[in-house]
């Protein structure tokens, strides 16, 4: 699909690795938290300029497990809110 590596909680694909850069899952509750910081959305195809609803971790935060630990579990009840198609 976009040639990175899913992370889960259960089963809830809530984060992914590409490019060696970490994108959590967004939506309206969550995405200001992202954009205040300068961060952008993941784009598997940056030729079709379309985007997916994962955004760019900002770098600091990666070198702090507290400090990430609510970003994650809010991309995480973000995953849980979507709608599974079937």
């Amino acid at each position: 699909m976009f040639g990175g590596v899913g992370i889960y909680a259960s089963d809830r694909f809530f984060a992914l690795i590409a490019d060696d850069t970490l994108y959590l899952k967004v939506d309206e509750s969550n995405r200001p938290d992202f954009e205040a910081r300068g961060m952008g959305p993941f784009r598997p195809y940056a030729e079709h300029g379309e985007v997916m609803q994962y955004y760019e971790v900002p770098a600091d935060l990666l070198d702090d497990p507290e400090a990430l630990r609510p970003w994650a579990e809010k991309a995480i009840a973000v995953a849980g809110r979507k709608k599974v198609k079937r």
